[in-house]
């Protein structure tokens, strides 16, 4: 009878604790068994990389095209199974073609490769690597401005000063004035000036003369066709604009010219303005403009980061996306925190650090559009906080901190570990807690789900907690639930059938560590019979079934 109630004692024990276990879920990693679906259409995710200051491959001092070929796996190995790379799909280089300083916005030729780069055959094995990745490569395409020491250019003086403003002068600003025009004009004798907006170094084109749209008509064909790059990063297009020529019209004109050469061209332009303008701008047919408004130190991004506030983000978001459809409805957004004109944005994400640093990126690349992603913020490179002279936005990618480059060039600063406090990306690519673990999920998620980057976004109804962001986005049918908690405490939400029909979680990103319950347990975002149990500083895509 005792043995008989032994037993009787185990197998209780035993089906409590079976119990027990049966209702603590085991936390299962929602992204791991979807599918990732490459990009084959002009939806990316793009990378920006200086040259310079990348990585460099021969130990001159000076990032080139061979170092760029050398971390390409870095970027994206081209197997879409594997979570080792970045899960990048697009590039854009900042301008390499032959010029006297370090950024190469001065251009001599627009039809070589700066020495300190390489050569024509680097640039077509990088091409052919980029493709054989899925990745597509667009190149800085300076159209407003060259350099004083452009053959072009210096012929068209030579001819000025005899009275000739035609023939090659007709290709630049260049007018004779009574007296000096401006401190955006440079002399070169005899009452001949030249437009100069940002360097006398830096002749301006004139963009409405038939010849030079027949010359740089011939430099999208050379690019696009003989050396096969995807498209543009148009520099300065708010400058295109003055008496004689209409940004938009000149735009309009020289996208429609470069489809003739690759009817899948992709073209990104910098209008450094307000949104208002940027919408506008869009009316000229090309894809995108980088959306300056949100981005920066006093960007709609940080500040939300920072205040841990939604502060009318969504709606700000809405109104942009729905302002770009309506200029154009095939436009495409470039949301970005930073780039190589800017304070990185390390530099001015502070208070909850390796946090807001996540935070701020779920913010950016969880949106409709191209992201862009400024080289090494991905690790959270920061910059010397006392200089904000142009070369130090620009200083030396950080592969290893305790192997750091050499690179040196222009003026811009050497590679400083403190300026990779959470490490190299050898440091964080062993850590699943890092930033740049971070950024692989998110990009992951996005190929995960397309309809990220493709979709239509909303605000979501019924969210007014001053510390959610939340919308939905919807495509070809499928409608999808973002929220993000900005706060540092945990938020409890009941969904209701009008925010979202059977939803499913996707996608969880935490930025915080540690989240635990008060037994020790890890938590994690869960969603039970339609609550939805969100951690601290974290994100969750929800999908409608």
């Amino acid at each position: 009878m005792k043995k008989i109630l032994a037993l009787f004692l185990a197998a209780a024990v035993l089906a409590s604790a079976f119990s027990l276990s049966s209702c603590k879920q085991e936390y299962k990693d929602p992204t791991a068994e979807i599918e990732v679906k490459p990009s084959t259409d002009k939806y990316r995710n793009y990378y920006e990389i200086f040259v310079g200051a990348f990585n460099d491959s021969d130990g001159d001092g000076v990032g080139d095209l061979r170092g760029i070929i050398d971390k390409l796996d870095y970027l994206n190995d081209g197997n879409p199974k594997t979570d080792s790379d970045l899960g990048i799909d697009g590039i854009w280089l900042t301008p390499i073609m032959p010029s006297q300083s370090y950024h190469k916005y001065d251009v001599s030729d627009y039809y070589g490769i700066d020495e300190n780069f390489g050569t024509l055959d680097d640039f077509d094995e990088l091409v052919t690597e980029c493709h054989k990745r899925g990745i597509n490569l667009i190149i800085d395409m300076v159209l407003n401005h060259c350099s004083n020491v452009n053959p072009l250019f210096k012929s068209a003086c030579e001819q000025a000063l005899k009275g000739n403003l035609k023939d090659d002068a007709a290709y630049f600003e260049i007018a004779h004035y009574d007296e000096n025009p401006g401190d955006n004009y440079t002399g070169i004798g005899k009452g001949y000036y030249y437009e100069s907006n940002f360097s006398p170094h830096m002749p301006e084109w004139n963009l409405n003369a038939d010849c030079t749209r027949e010359y740089f008509k011939d430099v999208a064909e050379f690019w696009l066709k003989k050396h096969d790059v995807d498209g543009f990063r148009l520099d300065a297009t708010l400058y295109y604009n003055d008496d004689e020529t209409n940004a938009k019209d000149f735009l309009s004109w020289y996208y429609s010219e470069a489809q003739k050469i690759k009817p899948d061209v992709y073209m990104v332009g910098e209008n450094w303005t307000g949104n208002a303008e940027i919408i506008d701008m869009y009316k000229s047919g090309a894809d995108s403009f980088f959306a300056f408004g949100f981005a920066g130190s006093e960007g709609n991004f940080v500040n939300a980061v920072r205040t841990q506030l939604e502060n009318g983000l969504v709606s700000k978001l809405v109104k942009f996306e729905d302002g770009i459809r309506e200029s154009n409805a095939s436009g495409i957004s470039a949301y970005f925190l930073s780039n190589h004109d800017q304070v990185r944005s390390r530099n001015y994400i502070s208070g909850k650090e390796l946090v807001g640093a996540k935070q701020a990126a779920a913010l950016y690349l969880l949106l409709p559009g191209n992201p862009f992603i400024y080289y090494g913020e991905e690790i959270g490179l920061t910059q010397n906080a006392q200089d904000t002279h142009d070369e130090y936005k620009r200083e030396p990618m950080i592969w290893d901190v305790k192997n750091l480059p050499g690179i040196v060039t222009g003026g811009m600063g050497a590679a400083d570990a403190d300026h990779a406090e959470f490490g190299g990306v050898k440091q964080q690519e062993k850590d699943e807690n890092s930033l740049l673990s971070f950024y692989k999920r998110i990009l992951k998620i996005k190929y995960q789900n397309p309809e990220i980057a493709r979709g239509k976004i909303s605000a979501a109804e019924g969210f007014d907690d001053p510390n959610l962001v939340a919308y939905t986005i919807e495509h070809d049918g499928s409608k999808l639930l973002i929220i993000h908690n900005l706060a540092s405490e945990s938020k409890e939400l009941e969904l209701t059938e009008s925010q979202i029909t059977n939803p499913v979680i996707r996608a969880d990103l935490v930025a915080s560590e540690g989240n635990k319950d008060k037994d020790g347990n890890e938590t994690h975002i869960n969603l039970d019979s339609g609550k939805l149990t969100l951690l601290p500083n974290s994100a969750v895509v929800l999908k409608a079934q």
